[in-house]
């Protein structure tokens, strides 16, 4: 009898296994060895096969249930997270316990590391930074929350009393555009406009100003090209301090305003604003901690899959 290997039952050029080329999960996963000796749920697996399940459900826009009958059905998914063909693979439990454990703070040291590789590979440089931001909704009941608000003796529901009577405490509205209004969080983007890979992302309030939140992103050299939202004196003092050139559209009563410059500006960023249509715009968590959590995910798996497709335009362009 010949044994079936899950090698013979993906295709070779499965995106699954660029990526394992590309990105050395086991050397990535190593500064969290010690912290997993121990075993987590009903087996021990591998941190590395823990964490790349973690980027597939981020890939495949999964909830915990769904990972765990993925991996159980998809071969490709085996091979990418390193099982073997009759290996068992995690039930759902064992994934909360792991993004647990991981946390924010040591999910942006991998970010981070994801990113050096990019540098050190020459896709990510230091020169022109794309910076924007989007809305992240949060799953909440406004009108159960307005209530609670009136029976606590709260004349609305809003800004002001969303820390004493909301399910999501952190969560406040966000206006963009005067009439765009959400509940939630905001996620503040930095791309190296070089081939879009995002270098930085911090997740806060809807209810800051992108201006104000630039201190979480600001690339330390280089032009920022930016929207009207970062036209303020807020955003201008970050950039110079940070040692970047302002390249913000301005708004059209500014004495400064020149037309053809912004018009430049706004094709110049028009590329870039795909970064946001590829994300989720819903909040999966509550909390600012497990939804900035949530942030380097998703700009880490849009990483990744932006290294698939830069990867495939070298090798045709040689």
């Amino acid at each position: 009898m010949f044994e079936t290997h899950i090698e013979d039952l993906v295709r070779k050029d499965h995106p699954y296994r660029k990526l394992l080329k590309a990105i050395d999960f086991t050397k990535l996963c190593e500064p969290l060895q010690n912290l997993f000796h121990n075993q987590l749920g009903r087996k021990a697996y591998h941190i590395e096969s823990g964490f790349a399940a973690l980027v597939l459900q981020w890939m495949e826009d999964l909830s915990d249930r769904e990972l765990e009958r993925f991996l159980q059905e998809n071969n490709a998914g085996k091979l990418f997270c390193g099982f073997s063909l009759l290996e068992k693979t995690p039930d759902h439990s064992y994934f909360s316990v792991l993004r647990n454990k991981i946390g924010t703070k040591r999910l942006s040291e991998l970010f981070e590391a994801v990113n050096a590789q990019l540098r050190a590979q020459g896709l990510i440089s230091d020169i022109f930074h794309f910076v924007d931001a989007s809305q992240i909704i949060s799953k909440i009941n406004l009108w159960s929350e307005r209530d609670k608000a009136i029976a606590a003796g709260l004349e609305k529901f809003n800004n002001e009393t969303a820390s004493k009577v909301g399910t999501d405490p952190q969560a406040r509205f966000g206006c963009k555009r005067k009439n765009r209004y959400w509940y939630g969080y905001k996620r503040n983007v930095t791309a190296c406009m070089k081939f879009g890979f995002i270098t930085k992302v911090a997740i806060t309030p809807a209810n800051v100003s992108d201006g104000k939140a630039l201190q979480h992103i600001c690339p330390k050299q280089g032009i920022v090209y930016a929207d009207k939202g970062y036209c303020d004196q807020e955003a201008e003092r970050i950039m110079k301090v940070s040692g970047c050139e302002n390249g913000a559209i301005l708004k059209n009563n500014m004495k400064k305003k020149d037309p053809i410059r912004d018009a430049k500006i706004s094709k110049k960023r028009m590329p870039f604003e795909r970064i946001f249509s590829k994300q989720s715009k819903k909040a999966r968590y509550r909390g600012l901690c497990k939804n900035q959590f949530q942030g380097f995910m998703q700009a880490l798996v849009f990483n990744l899959k932006r290294l698939i497709v830069v990867s495939d335009l070298i090798a045709v362009a040689l």
